[in-house]
């Protein structure tokens, strides 16, 4: 089973994809925080889906802290964010990560995650 870790403090974001990777077959870790994020990345997931702008810091502070650390180095990220902001795009390539801006679309969510994952046999179920 695929695992992903969903760190975004918006509750509505959790409640929106876990169910909806669950019936995918994934196994859905949620995170509102950095402090949660940090407990959560032990058990290293196989994709991390992180928000820019979280309570207790930024995102892209905690995706270079993980790039520094030879466990998760080349664990596969996408950013969600609402930030449409051109340097926030550039940090993140240059820190190996794609961005995903919301509002989002489920079904294009989760081709994007299977692309990543290379999970080419998923086909994304519209939600009710």
């Amino acid at each position: 089973m695929r695992r992903l870790l969903v760190v975004d403090d918006e509750p509505h974001i959790g409640l929106l994809l876990r169910p909806h990777f669950e019936a995918l077959g994934y196994g859905v870790t949620l995170a509102r925080s950095l402090a949660e994020a940090r407990a959560a990345i032990a058990t290293v997931p196989d994709l991390l889906l992180l928000d820019l702008h979280l309570p207790d810091g930024s995102g892209l502070n905690f995706l270079t802290e993980l790039r520094a650390a030879p466990a998760t180095r080349e664990l596969p990220v996408l950013i969600l964010t609402a930030d449409g902001e051109d340097r926030a795009a550039e940090r993140a390539g240059a820190l190996n990560a794609s961005l995903f801006t919301k509002p989002f679309s489920p079904s294009k969510l989760t081709a994007r995650v299977s692309a990543m994952l290379g999970d080419r046999k998923l086909t994304p179920e519209p939600l009710p």
